[in-house]
This record gives structure tokens, C-alpha cells and sequence, in this order.
């Protein structure tokens, strides 16, 4: 029963009224064993017993404060400790300012105190939990908004996801064209194969992710040798309802229950991220391809073009140009018209870019003409690019109605710092300069300077 809004005040209040009281009654009890009444009932044999009662009551205030009091006060410090950094906990993500030696509380007693002591820890290891998980999925979304860019989205991505899972290694695939492809990977030997391992196919069908204690067809690169993971966590990255892509984790020993709440957390996020990504790179596509070839444009080319101009002179490395177009290309217009003369950039287009290197870039100059890209080749290796990509076209033929109509292409070639040049522009200018002369010595012709 409460008197104030003090416990030990109350406590103190009871058990003096509880010593005033036996002090009462205790002389009665002594009665009742037997001793003279004139021995017991003197006012100072009451007073004495009083005297004794008060004392009883205040030493058992004494210990109780002693006692209990002293476990109460240090859980109140623990409270109000953990109170007062919890603001910088939650914004570092972090408990370290309250480990459990600072903020635990020793449960050494199998009582109630014992038990609200065990109670208040396992609130405090909580909360960690919960700041931890707070904190991670905050940087890990900060992480997701900075970048756009496909790739490199992912390769941050995984990373975030193995130091939080406590994984040792795994990869993120996507979905293009109907079709899964690795978009980063860490610690996975082959991680190309992980496309086709049939736990990977199943979750990104099934859209239900699963943990696999005794894994297939995944190998872990350690530090000094490759093992099999103990657990393998697959699971599917959803938006929308669609699949778009799945999460391979692997760890050497094995996932907590925490670790896969934590990547469920991170897999939501991740969809949309990787979701605005794929929408961003395909208008990347689109704003640098030519819509009628399939090739780069030219502002995007030329981009790229200064992008290799620069790398070689950086490096030291040859470069090598091409310039071409289609010979008589006005004179298939006016005869078969619009339609058919757009089949044939279409086809000289593709067969141009199945005679090049890969690395090589192809970009439509300007109506007819072309520029191929040629990363580290010598005027040897122009010549013999530029005369596979003239004998492939010579070798097709685009029908008109019944008509075959056949195609040549004449090509110019130069290539860095084998030929003397002040700057970019004047490389592709020099390779223009040889086109005009495969043009002014018959056409259908390669000329490299």
C-alpha cells in the first residue's frame, strides 16, 4: 500500500509502525511465557521494547537501502546513462558508448532484481540490434541514392550487403532481355555460372528466396584457398511484383536469423534502387544510339572518341581511326527510294560492327558516313580491320522488290601517333583525307595513311 511517492519512504514509514508495534505487543507475548507481571508491566519495560522495535525497523531500512537499494540506483544510472547517449547511438549507429561493461547490468541474483537486471540487458542488447539495424539501412540507402549507374550500383551494393550480413561472398544479378547476367560479384570464383545454377533461376521464378545449408555450384575465393561455403542465402529482388534480379550470399559459417532480417530490410530498397538504374541506363542507351542503326550516335561517339584519344596520349598507346561510307549511296535513294535506303545503312551498319575487335567502338558520323574506333591498333591492324569490314559488305546484298542490289564501302584509315596530328580532330581529319582518296581511286577501296 502506497502513503507517499517514495518506496523506501513508505518502506520506512511501515516498518517503524511495524516496530512501534511489536514494541506494543511483545510484552504481552512475554506474559504469556510465563513471567511475572511485575517484571513486564513497567512503563520502561514497554519503552525499552518500543526502543528495540525502532531500532529492528531501522536497520532493516538500513539494509534494504544497502541491499536493494543499491541495485535499484545502479540500474537507475544504467537507464538514465543509456537515456542520455541515445540521440548520439542512434545518429553513429553504433552502441559504442554503451557496452556491457558500461551499461549491463550483473544478474547474480535468481530473484526478482536478478531477473529485472537479466531483463534490462536484454533490452539494452536490443536496442543495439535495433540502432544497428537503423544505422545500416540508412547508409545503405544513402548509398543506393547516390549512384544511378547500373554497375556501379551494384558493385557498391554487394559490398554494403556482405559487411552487414557478415557474408564472405556473393553477387547481385540482373535480368536483360529475358535473360540473368552478373552485375557484380565479390570473392565468387566463375560467378558468369551463377546465371545458370538452378537455385538462382528458381528464386528469380519463384520470386522465394532460400537458404541452403549444404549449397551447389557455388566455390568461395578465400584469402589462401577456395572452399565451399556452410550456408548459401539466394534471394530474389522484387518490384512491383516483377523479378528483376536476385542476391547470392555465401558464408563460411553460416547465417544468423539477425543477418537475414538485415538483408530482407536491404532487399526492399534495393529493388527500387536497382529499379531506377535499369530505367536510367536504358535512357542512357537510348539517348546515345542511333535509332535507325543501332549504332552509337554522334555526339555520344564522339564522346567516347575523346574519352580514347585521350586515354593514348595519357598512355602513350596507338589509336587507330577509321573513316567510311557507301559508295553511290545517293544513287540507290533516287532509284529504290527511302525504305530501301535505309535497309542498307541497317546492313552496313551491322556487318561494319561484326568486323570489328571487341573494345572497338562503330558510330554513325552523319548520313552515310561512318567512324569506327580502334583502341591500341597500328595502321597494320587498321588495314586489315578496315579491309574485313569492305569485303563482308561486298559479300551481302539488299533486295529491292526482285532486285539484289549489291553495296561497296571505301574507307579511310589513319592511326596515333603514328601519323603526326595536333589534337583529336585533326586524326579524324587526316582519316577523312584518306577516304577522299579511296573515293577518288575507284571506291570500294581501303586507303590508310
Amino acid at each position: 500500500m502506497r502513503i507517499t511517492h517514495r518506496v523506501f519512504t513508505d518502506l520506512a514509514i511501515w516498518m517503524t509502525g511495524f516496530g512501534l508495534l511489536m514494541g506494543v505487543v511483545f510484552p504481552f507475548f512475554v506474559l504469556l511465557m510465563g513471567i511475572p507481571s511485575e517484571f513486564v508491566m513497567k512503563p520502561w519495560f514497554f519503552a525499552t521494547c518500543m526502543i528495540a522495535g525502532l531500532l529492528v525497523g531501522a536497520a532493516n531500512i538500513w539494509l534494504a537501502k544497502a541491499i536493494v537499494g543499491k541495485r535499484l540506483r545502479i540500474l537507475a544510472d544504467r537507464m538514465n546513462y543509456v537515456k542520455t547517449n541515445l540521440l548520439e547511438i542512434a545518429n553513429q549507429g553504433d552502441m559504442e558508448k554503451c557496452t556491457p561493461e558500461n551499461c549491463f547490468i550483473e544478474g547474480d541474483s535468481d530473484d526478482e532484481i536478478g531477473e529485472s537486471a537479466r531483463a534490462f540487458n536484454r533490452l539494452v542488447q536490443a536496442l543495439a540490434d535495433s540502432f544497428r539495424d537503423v544505422f545500416a539501412v540508412r547508409m545503405f540507402t544513402e548509398m543506393l541514392t547516390s549512384h544511378l549507374h547500373l554497375e556501379k550500383l551494384a558493385d557498391k551494393a554487394i559490398e554494403q550487403l556482405i559487411q552487414h550480413t557478415n557474408a564472405n561472398a556473393g553477387a547481385v544479378l540482373i535480368e536483360e532481355n529475358g535473360e540473368l547476367r552478373v552485375a557484380a560479384s565479390i570473392g565468387i570464383k566463375n560467378p558468369a555460372r551463377l546465371a545458370e545454377n538452378d537455385h538462382v533461376k528458381r528464386a528469380f521464378d519463384t520470386k522465394v528466396g532460400k537458404r541452403l545449408t549444404l549449397p551447389t555450384g557455388i566455390v568461395v575465393e578465400g584469402v589462401l584457398a577456395e572452399f565451399r561455403p556452410k550456408e548459401t542465402c539466394v534471394a530474389s529482388i522484387v518490384y512491383k511484383g516483377a523479378a528483376i534480379g536476385v542476391i547470392v550470399l555465401a558464408s563460411a559459417a553460416g547465417f544468423i536469423t539477425e543477418e537475414i532480417n538485415r538483408l530482407e530490410l536491404f532487399r526492399q530498397g534495393l529493388a527500387l534502387a536497382l529499379h531506377n538504374a535499369l530505367i536510367h541506363d536504358r535512357l542512357q542507351r537510348l539517348a546515345a544510339i542511333d535509332p535507325l542503326t543501332g549504332v552509337f550516335n554522334r555526339r555520344f561517339g564522339m564522346i567516347r572518341f575523346h574519352e580514347e584519344y585521350g586515354r593514348a596520349v595519357r598512355a602513350n598507346i596507338q589509336l587507330g581511326v577509321v573513316m567510311f561510307d557507301i559508295d553511290w549511296f545517293k544513287k540507290v535513294n533516287d532509284t529504290y527510294g527511302h525504305m530501301i535506303g535505309d535497309r542498307v545503312l541497317i546492313m552496313v551498319a551491322k556487318t561494319a560492327r561484326s568486323a570489328l575487335r571487341e573494345g572497338d567502338v562503330l558510330l554513325r558520323y552523319g548520313g552515310e558516313e561512318f567512324l569506327a574506333i580502334l583502341p591500341a591498333a597500328s595502321s597494320e591492324d587498321i588495314m586489315k580491320i578496315a579491309e574485313r569490314m569492305r569485303r563482308l559488305v561486298e559479300d551481302q546484298t539488299v533486295k529491292a522488290d526482285d532486285t539484289d542490289i549489291r553495296i561497296t564501302i571505301s574507307a579511310g584509315g589513319v592511326s596515333f601517333p603514328e601519323t603526326d596530328v595536333r589534337d583529336e580532330m585533326d586524326l579524324i581529319k587526316k582519316a577523312d583525307e584518306a577516304l577522299y582518296m579511296a573515293k577518288n581511286t575507284g571506291r570500294n577501296r581501303v586507303v590508310v595513311l
